[in-house]
């Protein structure tokens, strides 16, 4: 079964404070739902129109738990934590099996 992940790049950090109660509120909702961050933040070499700025790479033993690790009710409660705090590009994407 491939694995899951999530994928997000952040194009502007506007609330700091609003990134930092989010990532709290997440970390205990990915790890409820058996998520291993792999990447978070770190150095980037952007290539063609890539984005620089902080990357975060979190994987699941499958697509369909990345799926509903994001629609818990724990990772609802992050998302309200960050609400406009950040503008970034957020995907969960399959791996390949």
């Amino acid at each position: 079964m491939p694995k899951g992940y999530w994928v997000s790049v952040y194009r502007t950090i506007k609330d700091p404070e609003k990134l930092a109660a989010y990532n709290k509120l997440a970390r205990t909702a990915v790890e409820a739902g058996g998520g291993r961050t792999i990447v978070r933040g770190g150095r980037v070499v952007a290539h063609d129109a890539g984005i620089a700025e902080r990357t975060v790479l979190v994987e699941f033993d499958s697509f369909e738990q990345a799926v509903a690790t994001h629609e818990s009710a724990a990772y609802r409660e992050a998302l309200v934590a960050l609400s406009d705090g950040v503008e970034r590009d957020f995907r969960i994407v399959e791996g390949v099996d």
